[in-house]
């Protein structure tokens, strides 16, 4: 059985799940990657051919069967598991007088059941010197009007983080959160270039350019790293100084009001 890692990144083949899988591979770990669209991770799968070793499956993961066979493909095709990234995730949200129960529904399943219940399945066959990330948000660190039940399951996966850092800890399983600010992906495209969207993140941020997925695939790599060999139940802003300053953009200060 081969010594390298291996990884299971939920939403492999999006933006930032995509720039996890890629930088995991240049460490050495095979990856197990998840999503819903067969043919985005068979097109990954295609462009990673000759990088590292990489095969998914495709699984909406609210299902109630997905984590037993995302971790059953993990263990069959690799034949170990090492390391644990929850960062599929749902950008629905909006102030919570506005969120039905079907959209509380959909992102409570998705952010916070689905992540729950992969790890549950994951921890009989992680061992000593094994890793268990969150990419979860800086709305999950602070209040933001509109936040809803994004924020919501974002603060509540940080409670499922430390519980399982102390849970789990004396076992060798670190568990830790990344908490990223925007970044332009296919959830936010949608919303970048509004202005109500650059007032409220980019100038409220010190750091003058945007995050990147890269940015948060290399803290991954960290984290998952003997580096990070002794962190363990933190929280990581991975967001330019926004929510530990009170930074406002001189030319948001200087703006006139109408």
């Amino acid at each position: 059985m081969s010594e390298k890692p291996v990884a299971i990144v939920t939403g492999a083949a999006g933006g930032i799940g995509e720039a996890i899988t890629r930088r995991l591979g240049e460490d050495g770990a095979r990856v197990i990657g998840t999503g819903r669209s067969v043919a985005s991770l068979e097109a990954l799968k295609s462009a990673l051919s000759r990088q590292m070793e990489f095969d998914f499956v495709a699984a909406d993961l609210a299902d109630d069967t997905a984590p037993k066979a995302i971790v059953e493909a993990a263990l069959k095709r690799f034949g170990r598991l090492d390391y644990v990234i929850n960062n599929a995730g749902s950008f629905n949200f909006g102030p919570v007088d506005q969120t039905t129960d079907a959209m509380l529904d959909e992102v409570l399943g998705v952010s916070l059941r689905a992540p729950f219940r992969l790890c549950r399945e994951a921890l009989a066959h992680l061992g000593e010197g094994a890793a268990i990330v969150f990419i979860g948000s800086t709305w999950g660190l602070y209040g933001t009007p509109g936040g809803g039940a994004y924020s919501t399951v974002k603060a509540g996966q940080i409670g499922l983080m430390q519980t399982m850092a102390a849970e789990y800890g004396p076992r060798g399983i670190r568990s830790n959160y990344i908490a990223p600010t925007v970044v332009r992906t296919g959830m936010t495209d949608a919303f970048w270039d509004q202005d109500f969207f650059q007032r409220v993140n980019h100038e409220l941020t010190p750091m003058k350019r945007d995050c990147t997925a890269q940015d948060v695939a290399e803290m991954v790599a960290f984290l998952c790293s003997d580096r990070a060999g002794f962190v363990n139940g933190q929280t990581v802003a991975v967001d330019g100084g926004i929510s530990a300053t009170r930074y406002v953009a001189p030319e948001a200060i200087s703006a006139l009001r109408g």
